[in-house]
């Protein structure tokens, strides 16, 4: 799969170890995808918290720290988690496929809010 020009511009000013990542997966998934969202702005992030799409006001998009990723079908954009769970491993793969490894959340883990598009590099060094 080649990302499109549209999830590309998504990436600009995203952390190069997760712009690695996303492209590695693009290139080994069976999953078609797009990235929706990279870098926000505060103002952004507090649309989301309003409309119920996003939990916190430190998010790890304001920093560059995050990406939504979603499946595409037919080259449309779906919201079905089996779909998610299809994805996910092909970004886990690729997250431990580049060199050197990138660590990387998938917020379709999280018990609390999961987030099915979300992934994020930790709050730990190197990534704080």
């Amino acid at each position: 799969m080649k990302l499109s020009a549209s999830s590309l511009a998504k990436l600009k000013g995203v952390h190069p170890d997760l712009v690695r990542v996303i492209k590695k997966a693009a290139e080994i998934t069976k999953v078609e995808f797009a990235v929706i969202e990279g870098l926000r702005t505060l103002e952004r992030q507090k649309q989301l918290v309003a409309a119920g799409a996003s939990k916190t006001l430190k998010s790890r998009h304001l920093t560059g720290h995050a990406v939504d990723v979603v499946p595409l079908v037919d080259g449309k954009i779906r919201w079905d988690w089996p779909l998610y769970h299809m994805l996910a491993p092909f970004i886990q793969a690729a997250a431990r496929a580049v060199d050197p490894p990138v660590p990387i959340e998938w917020g379709g883990l999280w018990t609390s809010f999961p987030d099915g598009p979300h992934w994020q590099l930790p709050r730990r060094k190197p990534y704080i």
